[in-house]
């Protein structure tokens, strides 16, 4: 069970429909593109349970999109409003079934197809659910689509593993969702960091949040002290598409302090504060996150950067939030993002967007003040607001592919 807005959905009585339509789904991969989120779940549940292969798709994605993502997906068949099936040929006879299929965010490079055997989400699933024992108690309220791991997963499936109703949330309203919010007992609130940013504003004077995650993105230093300071339970969950969850913090007091290793999983990183690539060991295989970081004395991992955004000035290491943190202590600035930028002496340098009211000048004596020679930001630009993804997310690449074109050559 669980309950869609203000409603208790039975995802029974679509599977009793779903078991007269659908032959052999084990041997069937589904793209699953449905307007309606109810039925959608209640399908992805039941073709779980039959060891189906499953790709959900965000039903804002149009038709004819979403049918070519699930035959690229390796999808046999699409699952429709009105459980209407269409067949996509695929070249290759390849086994379907027996995985759910996502797709990587595609924030760093041109997104992929991931699968993940049911069994492997199965072992993800228990582990969040032994470890992460601060919020056993709480009802997980998921204002995030479930067809991504963060809603689905960590929302939704351990929610059920744990015998709670998780609340599914498809209305992007902030009042509606801080009105579910106070209608629930203990909430556990699973969204972006964008709507808990929102959310932390619009609260009444007085008021808190009782319980958020937040998943995806560091928060940005602003937006971690606004949501920080309105929330009693803050928790923050780490992981990558290819391994789901591998590790949560379940009193996050720092953004930076990504999460203590599920059981399932093994993290290496560097050590005695010193970044290296974070990786992760899970049933015998070892991914490269293509995160730096490192693990403190007490097994928490602290997250410095991703690889690709570290800009080497002449052999030295610059990590973006080393700047970001330097000029977001000043007063009057609101957001800030580092980034590369080429340089024909040093091969690179750093950029700096940043918003708020203090003046370049200001901004430049404080980098002078807490920074390197190296870390000091060659071009520094103030804009009305930066140009952060729904979620939160910035995309360093493309800041530096629009901005280094304004660098003056020394």
């Amino acid at each position: 069970m669980f309950v869609l807005n203000d409603t208790t959905v039975d995802p029974s009585d679509l599977a009793a429909r779903l078991e007269r339509v659908l032959a052999e789904p084990a041997t069937h991969r589904y793209g699953l593109h449905m307007q309606n989120v109810g039925a959608a779940l209640s399908a992805l549940l039941y073709l779980r349970t039959q060891n189906a292969g499953v790709f959900p798709i965000h039903a804002g994605i149009p038709p004819e999109t979403a049918r070519t993502m699930a035959q690229a997906a390796g999808c046999d068949l699409m699952l429709s409003d009105g459980l209407k099936q269409t067949a996509l040929p695929q070249a290759e006879s390849t086994p379907h079934g027996g995985v759910l299929v996502q797709m990587s965010s595609g924030t760093t490079g041109a997104a992929k197809v991931i699968t993940r055997s049911w069994d492997e989400i199965a072992a993800e699933v228990e582990s969040y659910a032994a470890f992460f024992t601060a919020s056993a108690a709480m009802t997980p309220v998921i204002a995030c689509p479930v067809t991504h791991s963060y809603g689905l997963i960590a929302g939704v499936f351990v929610a059920l593993h744990r015998g709670h109703v998780p609340v599914v949330l498809d209305s992007l309203n902030p009042k509606y969702i801080l009105r579910r919010l106070r209608e629930t007992d203990q909430p556990l609130l699973y969204t972006s960091p964008a709507m808990l940013h929102t959310l932390a504003r619009l609260l009444p004077e007085g008021q808190r949040l009782y319980a958020a995650n937040t998943s995806g993105t560091v928060l940005p230093e602003a937006w971690f002290q606004a949501i920080r300071a309105r929330t009693t339970y803050l928790f923050q969950q780490y992981g990558c598409s290819e391994a789901g969850c591998v590790a949560i913090n379940q009193d996050l007091q720092n953004p930076y302090d990504v999460g203590q290793p599920l059981p399932h999983a093994a993290l290496t990183a560097g050590r005695n504060g010193t970044p290296d690539a974070v990786r992760i060991t899970i049933a015998g295989q070892t991914i490269d996150t293509g995160d730096l970081g490192h693990l403190n004395d007490t097994g928490m991992l602290v997250f410095t950067a991703r690889a690709d955004d570290m800009i080497n000035v002449a052999g030295l290491n610059v990590y973006p939030q080393d700047v970001e943190q330097a000029v977001m202590a000043l007063p009057g600035v609101t957001d800030a993002v580092a980034f590369r930028i080429p340089d024909p002496h040093s091969g690179a340098r750093a950029g700096l967007l940043y918003s708020g009211t203090a003046t370049e000048d200001a901004i430049r004596q404080a980098c002078r003040s807490a920074l390197a020679g190296h870390q000091q930001p060659h071009l520094i630009k103030q804009l009305p607001a930066l140009p952060r993804q729904a979620n939160g997310k910035i995309s360093r690449r493309e800041i530096s592919a629009q901005y280094a074109q304004e660098v003056v050559p020394a």
